[in-house]
């Protein structure tokens, strides 16, 4: 049964461009399940993605809450911009106008909370990874390296209102997600693609002079260079983690 009082259970979900996965949580982190992960479906539009979470979710053990973690700029639970779910097979395929038209200010918070019955959070990928592992203790930049690229940034452990720096011009053509995405490290190489993703660090931290980074997600652990004595290679675990910690931020 689900917890009641101060320890309710979290069912934590990461979205991603290649997969969407999710556990059951008490309030110590503690798994009570095994992580269950599923491949994204595609075409994606938002009623879809509901139904998937919501068909993971009823494998899992009851819980009192959710939290949410998915490509994108988010405002509050509302889709702003999201890269991958506006395409027609995945990642790198045609944008399809209807699904850029569903998703653009699309309520995904009230949508899920609907569908599951319990109190929702939706936010970034990357913020709900990076509340996994940041201290909150001054600027803490959060990068995950998976499909595309994610970005957080952290100030003493409050996210701060959401920046898709990974949209930025990168060496004058094309993005930094085109440059430090998936698709460009199979192409490359892992030593030339890690060599993009440290000169990526050196202009993000001329930009936000950040006391701490942290590198997570499923590529991480691919990188061939060292990105300095201020970063941490973070289990990419903590895109589950961070559901329950988001939760003790009074707002975000």
């Amino acid at each position: 049964m689900p917890s009641a009082g101060s320890d309710p259970f979290t069912l934590a979900v990461d979205c991603g461009g290649g997969g969407i996965k999710a556990s059951v949580l008490d309030a110590a982190g503690t798994l009570h399940a095994p992580a269950v992960r599923v491949p994204t479906p595609y075409p994606l539009p938002p009623e879809r993605l509901v139904a998937t979470i919501a068909d993971i979710a009823a494998g899992l053990p009851p819980a009192d809450r959710a939290t949410v973690g998915m490509p994108g700029m988010l405002r509050h639970g509302v889709v702003v911009a999201t890269p991958h779910y506006v395409t027609r097979s995945g990642p790198r395929t045609a944008i399809d106008p209807d699904l850029v038209a569903a998703w653009s200010g699309c309520d995904i918070r009230a949508a899920v909370e609907a569908r599951l019955g319990m109190p929702t959070l939706v936010l970034n990928d990357a913020e709900v990874h990076g509340a996994g592992v940041v201290t909150g203790s001054g600027v803490e930049l959060v990068l995950t390296l998976g499909t595309g690229l994610g970005t957080a940034v952290f100030q003493d452990g409050v996210p701060m209102p959401h920046l898709e720096l990974a949209l930025m011009p990168f060496h004058g053509k094309g993005t930094f997600q085109d440059h430090l995405g998936n698709a460009t490290r199979r192409r490359i190489g892992n030593r030339g693609w890690s060599k993009r993703v440290l000169e990526a660090v050196e202009m993000f931290d001329g930009l936000l002079h950040f006391d701490h980074l942290y590198v997570g997600g499923g590529n991480a652990k691919k990188l061939k260079v060292d990105l300095g004595h201020r970063a941490t290679i973070v289990d990419n675990a903590a895109g589950i983690l961070g559901g329950i910690r988001l939760w003790d931020i009074a707002e975000i």
